[in-house]
């Protein structure tokens, strides 16, 4: 049986930051080495750093990046990461434009692309984004607004995904994406074995905290999308439900209704529901205190978080943190 191989490419340029390259190629590696220990026909990696030319280049923290292949050079990439650079990327953007036409033809081709921060813009400048969602670094916001506003940013979000193109706000946004490929790749043992070496905090899974063109919040009353995003991210907030509406302009009754109109749920149960996966996640991967993870989820008195984890699992929140340790210890 032949071993299948994944090609992935990152381009080098001036300016760029070596952490977004350094990062997911370490994260990949340990995905794969996991994944080999268990089974030697897993699928390689071949990771390659390319540009428009042979010459190194030195990045901001004065590390010397040789290219492994310039970019005709390079067998077609199943997945190209798109590094963020350190300064505004205008002047770069002007002298990389066989990169930029490189990325417009690989995505006709089939490849998976990813930007990382003003990383994106090299995405936008191609004309891929046009008429897409697409997120870039807090910092560049408003400056993307102005040279690119033929694409849907959406800077609320710290993860988009249009098809075949992610963008991530951020590195740490970037290590889930990483986290995302290696559990479509590999599994979901070898992904939860690389976020635990690699992520100290805890995260959010990618499929909670990502924009995804035509799969989020599927229906047409944007205040209401606006309202759970904001409860998605503030799930910790003692507010009351009557509380958020008023601070988006409606009224309890016309909140209750419109919620339930667009999302077929109970506002009450669908922060019941966010509450209740918060919790599950930091009991299985952290070490608060059921107390703290109490405080965590916007329940002051424990014993409402209890109340919760009966009403939904028939468990206790220390019974189920055993149960799932449990699970996860026998998966190494």
């Amino acid at each position: 049986m032949s071993q299948k191989q994944i090609t992935i490419a990152l381009p080098i340029y001036q300016h760029v930051l070596a952490t977004s390259l350094t990062l997911p190629i370490e994260m990949l590696l340990a995905g794969e080495a996991f994944a080999r220990r268990h089974d030697r026909n897993a699928t390689s990696l071949n990771i390659q750093l390319v540009s428009q030319d042979d010459r190194a280049i030195a990045s901001r923290a004065g590390i010397r990046l040789t290219p492994d292949a310039q970019l005709r050079d390079c067998p077609t990439p199943d997945i190209v990461i798109v590094p963020s650079l350190w300064r505004n990327p205008r002047p770069v953007l002007r002298q990389q434009q066989e990169l930029i036409q490189w990325l417009h033809d690989l995505w006709q081709q089939g490849t998976t692309l990813i930007g990382t921060g003003t990383g994106v813009c090299f995405l936008a400048q191609s004309g891929l984004l046009d008429n897409h969602p697409a997120t870039t670094h807090w910092h560049y916001v408003e400056q993307f607004k102005r040279d690119y506003p033929a694409v849907v940013l959406k800077p609320d979000f710290f993860i988009t995904q249009s098809e075949r193109i992610y963008c991530a706000a951020s590195l740490n946004a970037l290590a889930d994406i990483i986290v995302h490929i290696i559990d479509q790749t590999y599994g979901r043992a070898a992904a939860q074995q690389v976020e635990r070496n690699f992520s100290h905090e805890i995260r959010k899974p990618y499929e909670e905290q990502r924009y995804r063109e035509g799969a989020v919040d599927r229906h047409p009353d944007e205040l209401i999308s606006q309202i759970q995003f904001w409860l998605k991210t503030n799930v910790s907030s003692p507010l009351t439900l009557n509380q958020v509406a008023a601070q988006f302009g409606l009224s309890q009754r016309s909140f209750t209704r419109r919620f339930k109109t667009a999302t077929g749920s109970s506002a009450g149960d669908y922060w019941q529901q966010l509450k209740l996966e918060t919790a599950k996640e930091l009991l299985s991967s952290s070490n608060l205190s059921i107390q703290e993870i109490s405080y965590q989820v916007g329940y002051p008195n424990q014993g409402d978080l209890t109340r919760l984890f009966k009403k939904h699992l028939a468990l206790t929140p220390k019974d189920y943190r055993q149960m799932v340790r449990k699970k996860l210890f026998s998966q190494e």
